[in-house]
């Protein structure tokens, strides 16, 4: 048997980074050398303020953006290679994504938005239609099943882009900002669903949040400034790894 490369991601990390660079259309650094790793079942709280680099590293990992530098890679498969329909799916079946808007589709009842990774899938109508509500339920707003968003307060909506991601049990769930218009009653209800779901699924999240309470409820923390490890931001070369970096690709504590 062939001995794996020593630069390949440890078998017991779910999603593992290393060394990504990023930068938006005005050449401006968005991420100088992120790494990372984290397992099966993980909360890992992405903190910092807005600018710091969490919604880029977010959309590097889940697929949506392709690294200018760097390795991403999900359960040991190289997703910086991946073509766009690959990813496209990879993002459908096995990753789930809430971000700070609920972006509900108008013309859709709410169990439809809620199913709709079920449904892009090729999901039964009636098997879709029962995961969804049974999310809706767990979030408290299974009455609204059948009406359509515009019925919806503010953090309604929410749970249910959080029912959508959590639909089709992900393997990785990405939450950029998921309380941010939320006041903390609602806040603490989609926190509590979403971190009770992935414990009891073994649902890996990256949780990116500039709100103290909020990144509380995660297992581990990285801190970002500038595109960089909040302790590397100070005096590291744009175009080399630290060691925080470089120690932070097997780090899953």
């Amino acid at each position: 048997m062939v001995a794996p490369p020593d630069n390949a991601p440890p078998d017991n990390d779910v999603l593992w980074a290393r060394s990504l660079h990023y930068s938006h259309g005005g050449g401006s650094p968005a991420l100088v050398g992120i790494s990372l790793g984290v397992r099966q079942g993980e909360i890992l709280a992405l903190t910092g303020p807005r600018g710091s680099g969490k919604t880029t590293l977010l959309r590097c990992l889940s697929g949506q953006l392709t690294p200018e530098q760097g390795e991403v890679w999900f359960n040991s498969v190289p997703v910086h290679t991946m073509g766009a329909l690959t990813r496209e799916r990879l993002r459908r079946d096995r990753f789930g994504w809430i971000g700070p808007e609920p972006q509900l589709l108008p013309e859709l009842k709410v169990w439809e938005n809620a199913a709709l990774p079920l449904l892009l899938a090729g999901a039964s109508h009636r098997s879709a239609k029962h995961a969804a509500c049974a999310w809706l339920e767990r979030l408290d707003i299974g009455g609204f099943a059948r009406k359509r968003p515009r019925a919806l307060s503010r953090g309604e909506a929410q749970r249910v882009a959080l029912a959508r991601a959590l639909v089709n049990v992900p393997a990785v769930i990405f939450a950029d900002e998921p309380t941010a218009p939320l006041h903390r009653t609602e806040r603490a209800l989609l926190l509590r669903t979403l971190t009770t779901a992935a414990r009891s699924h073994e649902i890996t999240v990256l949780l990116a949040t500039h709100d103290e309470a909020t990144a509380a409820v995660a297992d581990r923390h990285l801190a970002l400034l500038d595109g960089r490890p909040a302790g590397a931001a100070a005096g590291s070369s744009p175009g080399a790894d630290t060691p925080e970096d470089q120690a932070a690709c097997s780090l899953s504590a």
